[in-house]
C-alpha cells in the first residue's frame, strides 16, 4: 500500500490509561455520553491529527479525571487492523485536582479512586477488566521492561518482524530479508475494506506463507516496540510496530524450514548475549501483549 495512514480517515487509535494511588485505588471515570452515561470506565478516548500517542493519553486522562500523569508503559495493543487500534497504558499521577461533580462536562461526569473490585460499579464494557489485570501483575512482577513509542516518522501502519526459530539444543535463528543490508522483514498494512479490519496478524501470516515451505502457524504476536511521530511526512499518521513471533520447530534437534524465496535467509545467532536475550524473550513471553 502506498496511501500514507491518516487519522480520522483511514486510521482510528484510541488511548487508554490505568492509574493507581498509594492505596491501591485504580482511577475510574463516570462517562458523560449519552448512550452510557453515568456507566463507569477507564479513562480512554480517540486520538487526534497531530498529537503523538503519549500526548493524547495524557490529554484524555487530565480531560476526564482532571489529573496529570505520567506514561510508565504500554500494558496491551488491542486491535482489529487499522480500522480501531488502541494503545493501554500504564501511568501514574504527578499532580492535578480530582475532577468532581461540580465540573461535569461534556467529557465526563467526574473521576473517582476505586478502591475495591471495579465489577462492583456499573461498567460501561468489561472489556477494561483483563487491562487491569495485566496492570496488577505488571505492578507486581513486570514481564517485560517498560515500553514506550520512540518518535520515529512512519507514514504507513507497518509491523517489522523478529521472526525467531529456535529449537531444544539451544540453537536460535532469525528471518532475514536479503535485499540491500540485511534486515528484519517489514510488511505493511493493507488498505482494503477486508484488510482494515483484518487485524495486524493478516499481513505477517501471508508473508510467511508466501516464503516458507509449510504453513508455519507461528506463535502469538508480542511487541517489542514501536515507533511514531506526531505530524510525520505529509501529516501521516502511520505506525511501525517492531514484533516478536516464533517458528515451533517439528522435533527438538529441527533446523528451520528453507525459505522459498531468495529474498529471505535464516541468520544464525551465535553471540551469546543477544541470544539469551531473543531467548529469554521468547521463553518468559517479555513482550507487551497484542
Amino acid at each position: 500500500p502506498t496511501t500514507p495512514i491518516r487519522l480520522g480517515k483511514n486510521a482510528c487509535y484510541v488511548v487508554l490509561a490505568v492509574l493507581f494511588n498509594e492505596e491501591d485505588g485504580v482511577l475510574m471515570v463516570q462517562e458523560a455520553k449519552p448512550e452510557c452515561r453515568g456507566k463507569w470506565y477507564l479513562p480512554a478516548g480517540r486520538m487526534e491529527p497531530g498529537e503523538s500517542i503519549v500526548a493524547a493519553m495524557r490529554r484524555e486522562v487530565k480531560e476526564e479525571t482532571g489529573l496529570e500523569c505520567e506514561a510508565l508503559t504500554l500494558l496491551a495493543l488491542e486491535e482489529r487492523g487499522p480500522a480501531w487500534i488502541r494503545f493501554a497504558f500504564l501511568a501514574r499521577p504527578t499532580g492535578g485536582t480530582l475532577k468532581t461533580l461540580e465540573e461535569a462536562d461534556a467529557e465526563s461526569l467526574q473521576a473517582r479512586w476505586w478502591p475495591g473490585d471495579p465489577c462492583a460499579l456499573p461498567l460501561r464494557a468489561l472489556d477494561i477488566l483483563p487491562l487491569l489485570d495485566l496492570a496488577a501483575r505488571y505492578r507486581r512482577s513486570p514481564p517485560h521492561p517498560p515500553t514506550l513509542p520512540q518518535e520515529l516518522p512512519c507514514p504507513l501502519l507497518c509491523l517489522r518482524l523478529l521472526v525467531a526459530f529456535a529449537n531444544d539444543a539451544g540453537n536460535i535463528w532469525v528471518l532475514l530479508g536479503t535485499a540491500g543490508t540485511p534486515h528484519l522483514p517489514v510488511v505493511a498494512c493493507g488498505m482494503s475494506p477486508t484488510e482494515l479490519r483484518g487485524g495486524l496478524r493478516l499481513p505477517v501470516l501471508r508473508l510467511l506463507r508466501d516464503c516458507l515451505p509449510l504453513d508455519p502457524h507461528p506463535g502469538s504476536l508480542g511487541l517489542l516496540g514501536l515507533q511514531h511521530q506526531a505530524g510525520g511526512p505529509g501529516g501521516a499518521d502511520g505506525v511501525c510496530f517492531n514484533v516478536l513471533l516464533s517458528i515451533p520447530p517439528s522435533s527438538p534437534g529441527a533446523v528451520p524450514p528453507e525459505p522459498h524465496s531468495p529474498a529471505f535467509r535464516w541468520w544464525p545467532v551465535e553471540e551469546e548475549t543477544l541470544r539469551g536475550r531473543i531467548l529469554q524473550r521468547l521463553r518468559a513471553a517479555a513482550t507487551v501483549p497484542i
